[in-house]
C-alpha cells in the first residue's frame, strides 16, 4: 500500500522541494498550506499527479487526516514575516505541533518536526552542538519564533515519552536555494535581489557576523535520511558546517552576478545572532549525512533561478519587508 505522507507548509521554500522528492519516491503526498508566505505555483505542476493533493488550511486550526507519516514544516521563518504577527507565529509553532502530534498519535504515524538553530539564541558556544541549551531572550522581538520552536520541541518529546509517538526533530541551520521568497528578508535572497537589480547590497552590522549556508537539496537529503533511519529521535543539527561572514557572502554574490553594486552597512537588528555554525557529528554518525554542495555552486544555481523567475508575481506577504526589491522594481 502506498504511504500517505502529510507535509504542513508544503508550498513553502523547503516544503515544495520536499513534496517533489516525496512524490518522486512514489509516496502519496498531502500538501497542507495557508499560503501566507508561500505560493501555490511552487507545487502547481504536482497537482496533475495522482499521488499528490493540496489542502488549503491553517495548521493553527484542527484537522483530521489518515496518514502514515508527517513532516511538520509550517511556520513563517523569516524575521520580517514572523514578527508581522508574533502571536500568530507562536500559535503556529505551538498549535501546529499539537495538531500534528495528535494526528501522529491517532494514526500511529512517524512525525518529523522542522525546528531551527534559533533555539540556540545568540550562542556563547561556537560551533553549536545539540547538547548546547542556548543563550536566549524569551521576551525579545524574535522570541515569537525562537520560543515557539523551543516549545514545539518540548511538545514533541513529551508526546514521545508519554504516548510513544515516533518523533524526528531536526534543528535546521540557514538554508538557501530555488523557491526562496524574494521578499523573505533573508540575507541570501536580499543580496541576490539587490545585486540583480543593480542596487547597493545592504549588510546589517559590520559584516563580520557569520552564518553557515546549506543548499536546499542537501537539507532535503537530511530530512529523508532522518525519516528513513531506524531511530533518529533527535534533536539533530542539519546544516553546513562551513562558516562564512556576511562580507564574504556579499563578495561571492557580486562575483557570480557580475553586478557593480556597492556594500552599504546598517545597524544590526535586535537579538540578531552574531554566529551560526552547526556541529553535525551526530548527523554524520546516525544518518551518514553531510552537505555536498559548496556555497559558490549553490549560489550559482540559486542566482540562475532568481534571474529566470518573474519576480513581479511574488509580492511581500507583510508590509514591513526591508529587502532589496519594491513592487515597482520587481
Amino acid at each position: 500500500m502506498t504511504q500517505r505522507t502529510l507535509v504542513t507548509g508544503g508550498a513553502g521554500f523547503l516544503g515544495s522541494h520536499l513534496c517533489q522528492r516525496l512524490v518522486d519516491r512514489g509516496e502519496h503526498v498531502i500538501c497542507l498550506d495557508n499560503l501566507f508566505t508561500s505560493r501555490k505555483e511552487t507545487i502547481e505542476h504536482l497537482l496533475e499527479l495522482d499521488n499528490f493533493e493540496f489542502i488549503f488550511h491553517d495548521i493553527t486550526e484542527p484537522i483530521e487526516l489518515k496518514v502514515d507519516a508527517i513532516y511538520n514544516l509550517a511556520c513563517p521563518a523569516a524575521p520580517g514575516h514572523y514578527q508581522f504577527n508574533p502571536i500568530k507565529t507562536l500559535k503556529t509553532s505551538l498549535l501546529g505541533a499539537m495538531h500534528t502530534l495528535g494526528m501522529a498519535k491517532a494514526n500511529k504515524a512517524k512525525i518529523f518536526h522542522a525546528s531551527t538553530s534559533e533555539v540556540y539564541g545568540d550562542p556563547t558556544v561556537h560551533p553549536q552542538p545539540e547538547s548546547y541549551r542556548g543563550n536566549v531572550n524569551p521576551i525579545g522581538l524574535r522570541s515569537c519564533y525562537d520560543e515557539g520552536k523551543r516549545a514545539a520541541e518540548t511538545l514533541m518529546f513529551d508526546y514521545h515519552r508519554m504516548h510513544g509517538v515516533d518523533i524526528r526533530v531536526a534543528r535546521i541551520f540557514n538554508t538557501y536555494g530555488p523557491h526562496m521568497h524574494p521578499y523573505d528578508g533573508r540575507v541570501v535572497s536580499n543580496f541576490i535581489c539587490q545585486a540583480l537589480a543593480g542596487k547597493d547590497i545592504t549588510i546589517f552590522g559590520d559584516g563580520t557576523q557569520s552564518r553557515s549556508f546549506c543548499y536546499v537539496d542537501d537539507l532535503i537529503d537530511g530530512f529523508l535520511a532522518m525519516m528513513d533511519a531506524e531511530e533518529a529521535t533527535g534533536p539533530i543539527n542539519l546544516g553546513n558546517p562551513v562558516e562564512f561572514t556576511m562580507n564574504e557572502l556579499a563578495d561571492l554574490v557580486i562575483e557570480i552576478t557580475g553586478t557593480s553594486s556597492k556594500l552599504v552597512k546598517k545597524p544590526l537588528p535586535a537579538d540578531d545572532p552574531t554566529q551560526r555554525q552547526p556541529v553535525i557529528a551526530l548527523a554524520k554518525s546516525l544518518l551518514s549525512w553531510e552537505p555536498r554542495i559548496p556555497l559558490a555552486q549553490g549560489l550559482e544555481t540559486t542566482i540562475a533561478w532568481f534571474s529566470e523567475t518573474d519576480l513581479s508575481l511574488w509580492t511581500p506577504p507583510t508590509p514591513n519587508f526591508e529587502g532589496g526589491l519594491t513592487e515597482k522594481t520587481a
